[in-house]
C-alpha cells in the first residue's frame, strides 16, 4: 500500500476533507482487513498511551487507543502502514462474558489512533473493554452507558476538571479521581499546554513551543503518558471540550494572540485540531476538516440531566476592543464592547444552545463551558465598575441572549460548570451585569486546575464582596469538582489536594454547596 495516500482525499493545503473523513471511517471491511491481517511485530508494547472511552449514550460509547511503542517519537515508533486492532467488550472485568467484538484499522494518517463507535448495548450499565494487536493486549478499561432518554433516573455522579500543565507539577488529583464512584468525567479544556514551559517540575517535550503536527502529537503523547491520567481515563467515560492551550494561548477563532503568526495560524489550528481528535475519545461527528472541528454537542442522561457541551474558542470574535475612559463607560462597559456583532460562541452555536435550552425537559440543564460566565466586576473601587477581557464578560450580547431566555422561561435548573481560571469559585448568576445583587436565575460552579499554576500560597474565602455580592466562594487549591444530582438537589464537593509536587498526594473535600430544584443559586452545606 506504500504511503496509503490513495485511501484519502486531501484539500489543496493538505488537510483531510470531508471525503477523506468518510474513507477513514469506512476503510475497515472484510476485504480491506484481509490485506493487513498478518500478525504485527511492532518491536515494543504498543499501548503505552493507555485506553479511554467517551461520549456515552444510552446504547453505546466511543472506545479509544493509539498505537505508540515509542510514544515520544514523532511517528510513535510505528510503521507507515495501517495496522488492524482487535477490540472486545465484556460484561465483566475479567473479559469472559464478551458481548461485542470487532476490528478497526489504526491509520498512519491519524497517528495510528483508533476510535470505535459502539451501539446496541444496554442503558445505565458498566462494561469492560480491551484492545489487542498481534499477541499484545492493552490494559482493560471500564466504561458506562447513559440512562435511556427521558427515563426516570434516581441519581447521577460525575466530576469535572481542567487545566493540567505538565511542567507545573504532577497530577495527584487524577490519581484520586480514579478512586471515586462516578458515572463519567467532563474535561473543560487546557488538556495540554502548547508553550515551551521553561524550568519546572517536569519538562515539556518538544522543548520549544509546538507548531507542527508532529509537535502536537508528541506533546499529547507526553501528557497521555502520565500514569495518573491513564488511570482516570481507564475507569470512566470522558466528555471533553477544549479551551485555548490545546492550540495557542488566547487565540480567538482564526486570530492568533501574536499578529505576526496570522499568515500561518489557519494551518497551525488545523494541525492542533487534528492532534486533539487523534488523542480524544470523540465520534466521527467531530472529525477535523482542515481548521474546523465540530465540538459543541448535546448529551442526555435520562430525564435527569441534559449536557450542552460548548466551544467558546473556535468561533469567537477577537479580544476585547480598545479601552476607554471611566466617564465613557456604560454600566461598566466601553461602548465598543457592547457591539452586538461581537460573539464568543458564534451565531450558529448560540442559536443551537438557545433552542436546546428551550426544548429541554430535563430536570437539570448543564452548560459545559470553558471560561467564567457570570459577571465579575474587577475594579477594586466600588464606585467604578469594570467588565471585559476574554471571559463571557467580554461578550455581553451573547450572554444576555442566553440569560434572557433563562429568565423568560424560568429555567432556574440551569447550572454552568466552568474551568480556565485555576481557582475554585461559586457564583450565583444574576439576570444581567447591572444588578449583581439581584435574585439569581442560574448557578455557576468554577473548578480549579489539576496542576496549572503550581503550588502557591493558599487563599480560601467564603462570601461575596462589595463589587461582587453574587460570589459565594473562592479558593486556589488544585483538584476537581464532584457533582451528585437527583431530581430535587444538585450537590458539589470541591475536592482538593495539598500539593502538586507530591505524586500520591491525598484528597479532601474543602467545601460543599447545594442547589435546590426550582430555585437558582448555591447554598453552602
Amino acid at each position: 500500500m506504500g504511503q496509503n495516500k490513495d485511501l484519502f482525499v486531501f484539500g489543496r493545503r493538505g488537510f483531510l476533507t470531508g471525503a477523506g473523513a468518510a474513507l477513514l471511517h469506512t476503510a475497515v471491511s472484510a476485504q480491506t482487513l484481509s490485506t493487513f491481517a498478518s500478525p504485527e511485530r511492532l518491536g515494543a508494547y504498543p499501548f503505552t498511551l493507555g485506553v479511554a472511552s467517551g461520549e456515552p449514550t444510552s446504547d453505546g460509547f466511543v472506545l479509544w487507543t493509539r498505537l505508540a511503542p515509542q510514544p515520544l517519537q514523532p511517528d510513535g515508533g510505528m510503521p507507515r502502514r495501517p495496522v488492524p486492532v482487535r477490540w472486545r467488550i465484556a460484561l465483566d472485568e475479567n473479559m469472559r462474558k464478551v458481548v461485542r467484538r470487532g476490528v478497526a484499522l489504526a491509520m498512519p494518517e491519524l497517528a495510528h489512533s483508533v476510535h470505535v463507535e459502539v451501539q446496541g448495548l444496554q442503558p445505565s450499565r458498566w462494561y469492560w473493554y480491551q484492545f489487542e494487536v498481534g499477541r499484545e493486549e492493552s490494559a482493560i478499561g471500564r466504561t458506562r452507558t447513559a440512562p435511556r432518554f427521558g427515563a426516570h433516573t434516581r441519581q447521577l455522579a460525575f466530576a469535572f476538571a481542567s487545566c493540567q500543565n505538565y511542567v507545573n507539577g504532577y497530577f495527584p488529583a487524577y490519581r484520586r479521581l480514579a478512586e471515586e464512584d462516578l458515572d463519567f468525567i467532563v474535561h473543560l479544556g487546557d488538556y495540554i499546554y502548547e508553550g515551551a514551559g521553561g524550568a519546572g517540575v517536569r519538562a515539556h517535550l518538544p522543548a520549544a513551543e509546538i507548531m507542527s503536527l508532529e509537535d502536537y502529537r508528541v506533546r499529547h503523547a507526553l501528557y497521555k503518558s502520565d500514569l495518573a491520567l491513564h488511570a482516570a481515563h481507564a475507569v470512566f467515560p470522558w466528555i471533553v471540550t477544549w479551551d485555548d492551550h490545546e492550540t495557542e494561548n488566547n487565540y480567538a477563532g482564526l486570530i492568533p494572540q501574536d499578529p505576526a503568526d496570522s499568515a500561518i495560524f489557519e494551518e497551525r489550528r488545523a494541525r492542533a485540531y487534528q492532534a486533539y481528535y487523534e488523542h480524544m475519545p470523540l465520534r466521527r461527528f467531530s472529525f477535523p476538516r482542515g481548521p474546523d472541528l465540530q465540538l459543541y454537542r448535546r448529551l442526555s442522561f435520562g430525564g435527569l440531566m441534559q449536557l450542552h457541551v460548548l466551544d467558546t474558542r473556535q468561533y469567537r470574535s477577537a479580544g476585547a476592543p480598545a479601552g476607554c475612559t471611566p466617564g465613557e463607560r456604560i454600566d461598566g462597559y466601553c461602548p465598543s464592547a457592547l457591539d452586538t456583532t461581537r460573539t464568543i460562541t458564534g451565531n450558529r452555536q448560540r442559536d443551537w444552545l438557545i433552542e436546546g435550552l428551550s426544548r429541554s425537559r430535563a430536570q437539570w440543564n448543564v452548560l459545559a463551558n470553558q471560561v467564567p460566565f457570570a459577571p465579575n466586576d474587577t475594579n477594586a473601587d466600588p464606585a467604578i465598575r469594570t467588565f471585559g477581557g476574554e471571559k463571557w464578560d467580554g461578550y455581553p450580547f451573547d450572554r444576555a441572549q442566553i440569560l434572557d431566555l433563562i429568565a423568560g422561561r424560568k429555567l432556574y435548573n440551569t447550572v454552568i460548570i466552568t474551568g480556565d481560571v485555576h481557582q475554585n469559585f461559586v457564583r450565583n448568576v444574576p439576570p444581567d451585569y447591572v444588578n449583581l445583587d439581584a435574585e439569581p436565575i442560574a448557578t455557576e460552579f468554577i473548578g480549579t486546575s489539576i496542576s496549572s499554576g503550581g503550588d502557591r500560597t493558599i487563599r480560601t474565602v467564603f462570601g461575596g464582596d462589595a463589587n461582587n455580592p453574587h460570589l459565594r466562594f473562592q479558593d486556589n487549591h488544585h483538584g476537581y469538582v464532584r457533582c451528585t444530582l437527583s431530581a430535587r438537589q444538585w450537590q458539589v464537593d470541591y475536592r482538593v489536594v495539598p500539593s502538586v509536587l507530591v505524586e500520591d498526594a491525598p484528597i479532601s473535600t474543602l467545601a460543599s454547596f447545594v442547589v435546590e430544584q426550582g430555585r437558582a443559586g448555591a447554598e453552602k452545606i
